[in-house]
């Protein structure tokens, strides 16, 4: 990356309070950078100098500005908010800043792609997400129906995933529909509790208007002036993701999101999310994104064990 030409870079920071969440526990910020960028990073009061190959220090430079920046919104930081910052700056050319809001919190893209995917999302009527774990597929796709309900924009916020991977087989789990469902979809409440007060999200459900359920509840259904969230759909099956597609009515939005790299299908049984990518690929108002592990915005590590997964699997 960039020329054999060493710099340094020089960077000065008016307060002091801000200095010592942004340098981190230990320095374990300025660390994190270093370990990425190959660069070193010193202090010396309120000034740092990073010196390394030309390109990676001005790359660690506009990292720190930007996380400085992120400080004086008075947001917290941390690993996932530096890494993000570092994919940022070494953008060849810098996304617009993109951002979602709801009760709880705005949620800012993190990386040029998901920034091209909120973007796919607010423009077309069905946007698949395909990627791995970790990516902000989900979350985002959320955020988008949290944002558009709270604007009055839909009646109707609809999350739903496969109930059970290899076949939605429910009879074999104990408990009432509920409690037999929920483990499945507990992912989806996490992201709406994330965004939403726990009585809000209550009251909607209670009144319809936020609805998670299984993707074997939205068979015979026509869903309008809604936002509909199909996850995990690397395991639906052709048939149920024609079905569920064809579910889209007047006025609603629908975003699939899955991983590939995951299919929990019967060994044999094609996956109705593969088949949708490839069918219906140049369709118009279906939106496309494919995020890779370097869109991972997790935990550093969590980006490094994609990488290691898909080395192991990728033949030599």
């Amino acid at each position: 990356m960039g020329s054999d030409k060493r710099s340094t870079t020089y960077l000065e920071f008016d307060d002091n309070n801000l200095l010592i969440e942004l340098f981190g526990s230990h320095e374990n910020n300025l660390k994190l950078i270093e370990k990425e960028l190959a660069v070193s990073i010193t202090t010396r009061g309120n000034q740092v100098v990073i010196q390394g190959e030309d390109e990676l220090t001005r790359i660690a430079g506009r990292t720190l500005a930007a996380l400085y920046s992120h400080l004086q919104d008075g947001k917290q930081l941390d690993s996932t908010d530096i890494m993000a910052a570092l994919r940022q700056a070494g953008d060849k050319e810098p996304h617009e800043e993109t951002y979602l809001t709801t009760k709880r919190r705005v949620i800012a893209a993190r990386s040029r792609m998901q920034a091209a995917y909120i973007k796919a999302l607010k423009e077309n009527e069905l946007v698949f997400a395909e990627g791995p774990a970790g990516t902000g597929k989900t979350y985002l796709a959320v955020a988008l129906g949290v944002e558009m309900m709270l604007n009055g924009r839909l009646d109707r916020l609809i999350l739903s995933r496969p109930a059970v991977e290899a076949g939605e087989r429910l009879g074999f789990l104990p408990g009432d529909i509920r409690e037999k469902v929920d483990p499945y979809l507990r992912p989806l409440y996490d992201a709406l509790h994330d965004m939403l007060p726990l009585e809000f999200v209550t009251k909607k459900m209670a009144l319809g208007e936020i609805e998670v359920a299984p993707l074997a509840f939205m068979r015979g259904r026509t869903l309008s002036d809604s936002v509909i969230i199909l996850d995990e759909a690397q395991n639906t099956t052709e048939v149920q993701m024609k079905m569920f597609l064809t579910r889209l009515g007047s006025n609603s939005h629908m975003i699939v999101t899955g991983d590939l790299t995951q299919i929990d299908l019967p060994k044999g049984t094609p996956s109705g999310l593969q088949d949708a990518l490839t069918t219906l690929k140049d369709v118009r108002g279906v939106g496309i994104i494919h995020f890779t592990e370097r869109d991972v915005v997790r935990h550093p590590l969590v980006s490094r064990i994609v990488r290691a997964y898909e080395n192991k699997e990728t033949p030599h």
